[in-house]
């Protein structure tokens, strides 16, 4: 269930200001600990602000989209809410420029299609990769193991899709003012795709986020829900728990139409990205090379041991004259 899952104990947010303390910190933390590489004369511009972290992030989010809408063979949408709710949390408290966005984003879709069971092998996954094939390969296998731990493997995601249906089918039964009930899935199948480029899958719960999706809909069809929604569902609840639900269908829905377009300055935030990013990081530049020679040479010493024969061990209280008592499984 939702409200004891490590979805809502860990990953959820008051409102948009909480989620923006928590990646201001995140912008500094880098900062302070790579200040010594910037340029002495112009130390602050050298970095990237919160802003233009959100900027960049927001920007590689919607190729995140494209790449899932485009993806072959086609794509479960339950697999693309799990990476990008993936992908959003892991830059709640990872800079961008830690961890370049281009490198994370496929890392939490190939790590999504295997937690969502949507089973597609590596090469089917690289075939949709545009570039080195080969180097995605290396980039996706050397950051899904980063990718958990900074997720703190709380890998289960729950997505509106599910209340979605449940929604259907329960106004399909109670709610006669509404015709056609199944005309509605295209608006909110666009609903969502957009709401995962809002932060409201980190603020509001999935139903509530399923609920806005249908009263769009229904909206957009010139439907009214009004009363299947106060009385039907919440009816019951009281005066309170139906202005609850309201509000957050309302801020839902202002967060969807208030989804600005990519920054145009995003080639240039890019380039000063490349500038500052943390080279250790970076599978381009020779500090990274250097750290993953070091990691092999490491295995390598590693495989090379031969820990030394265990000794029969002598049992002083057995009655064997010789003293001597063979080892068993257990005692290895």
């Amino acid at each position: 269930m939702f409200p004891k899952s490590t979805q809502s104990q860990f990953w959820m947010f008051e409102n948009e200001a909480a989620l923006t303390v928590v990646k201001v910190k995140t912008n500094q933390a880098y900062i302070d600990s790579h200040m010594k590489e910037a340029p002495p004369e112009a130390a602050q511009e050298h970095f990237l602000s919160e802003q233009d972290e959100s900027d960049v992030v927001f920007y590689f989010s919607v190729k995140m989209g494209e790449f899932c809408e485009k993806f072959k063979p086609p794509m479960p949408r339950y697999v693309r809410g799990t990476a990008f709710h993936y992908f959003k949390r892991f830059y709640l408290y990872n800079s961008v420029m830690n961890y370049h966005p281009k490198e994370i984003l496929v890392t939490a879709v190939y790590l999504a299609c295997k937690v969502e069971e949507f089973n597609v092998s590596m090469q089917q996954f690289v075939a949709n990769v545009q570039g080195n094939q080969e180097r995605a390969t290396k980039i996706i296998l050397n950051n899904e193991l980063l990718l958990m731990q900074e997720l703190q493997f709380h890998l289960t995601v729950h997505n509106p899709f599910r209340a979605v249906e449940g929604f259907l089918i329960d106004m399909k039964t109670r709610c006669n003012s509404v015709h056609s009930v199944d005309s509605f899935r295209p608006e909110i199948e666009s609903f969502l795709d957009s709401v995962f480029l809002t932060e409201a899958c980190m603020i509001y719960a999935p139903s509530q986020i399923a609920l806005a999706a249908i009263i769009h809909a229904a909206s957009r069809q010139k439907q009214n829900l009004d009363s299947y929604v106060t009385e039907s569902l919440f009816g019951e609840q009281g005066e309170e728990a139906i202005l609850h639900i309201i509000t957050c269908v309302r801020n839902i829905r202002v967060m969807v139409k208030n989804i600005p377009e990519p920054t145009p300055n995003i080639k240039l935030l890019c380039t000063r990205l490349e500038q500052c990013r943390n080279q250790d990081n970076n599978p381009d530049s020779l500090a990274y090379k250097r750290k993953i020679e070091e990691v092999v040479d490491e295995d390598d010493l590693l495989q090379d041991y031969i820990p030394p024969p265990k000794q029969a061990r002598l049992d002083s209280d057995s009655g064997d004259s010789s003293g001597v008592r063979a080892l068993s499984p257990r005692d290895c």
